[in-house]
């Protein structure tokens, strides 16, 4: 990837932005600079993370432009007050089609987690997927919890890890296929809401073309 190339800026409000994360950038500065500070970089100011993505996973990310802002986004995480919706490909086939995934999360090997069976402080996610091809099926998933690694770990426990998410036992591929791909949340008694498709290499290009990729164009109107 081009760490070069500018990043795409999805929506510039007087207290934040909204920009998309290319797969493979790391979010927090480590061999170089990471989204944060790219960010900074191309925009001229002083940015303030909220939240973040793996440096797998593309999509949406809100930085605040002060630090007010940033603290009452992050009143609005803490409260699950902001509904984030992510897609997700996989090359196996599923436990099930769609539902409900709980359980609480334990550290496992080589900086991985596992799903038990416990519900003590469970990560929750919900999900609905439909058949793209042949060995491909595309999953929209929303979390319910804010856990590391926590739809990685969900789509595992299906028996569907994310296509390129070696970590997870994924099948090998260009990329890890988990894009944060749209967010929904009131600001100052403003209704936000935010949509940014994967960019549309062959594999995502299948799941979009798909007829059934427009039932999940609004996705804060499914039933959820």
């Amino acid at each position: 990837m081009n760490k070069s190339l500018p990043l795409t800026v999805i929506a510039e409000h007087n207290d934040f932005y909204v920009i998309e994360k290319p797969a493979g950038l790391n979010f927090h500065s480590e061999e170089g600079p990471g989204f944060v500070v790219l960010a900074e970089q191309q925009l001229g100011e002083k940015l303030f993370a909220v939240h973040r993505l793996d440096k797998v996973t593309s999509g949406l990310i809100i930085l605040a432009r002060s630090s007010q802002a940033a603290a009452q986004f992050t009143r609005l995480f803490t409260a699950h007050e902001v509904d984030k919706f992510y897609l997700a490909l996989s090359d196996t086939k599923p436990k099930k089609k769609q539902g409900w995934i709980k359980g609480d999360m334990a550290k496992s090997r080589r900086s991985s987690f596992k799903l038990l069976k416990t519900h003590t402080n469970p990560a929750i996610t919900r999900f609905y997927s439909f058949s793209v091809a042949a060995n491909l099926r595309g999953y929209i998933l929303k979390p319910y919890s804010g856990k590391t690694h926590q739809l990685r770990v969900a789509l595992k426990s299906i028996a569907a890890p994310i296509l390129g998410d070696a970590l997870y036992g994924g099948t090998e591929s260009q990329r890890t296929y988990l894009h944060a791909y749209a967010l929904c949340f009131t600001w100052k008694n403003e209704r936000f809401k935010f949509i940014c498709k994967p960019n549309s290499d062959a594999l995502y290009g299948q799941l979009i073309k798909h007829d059934n990729f427009h039932t999940w164009q609004q996705p804060w109107n499914l039933d959820w």
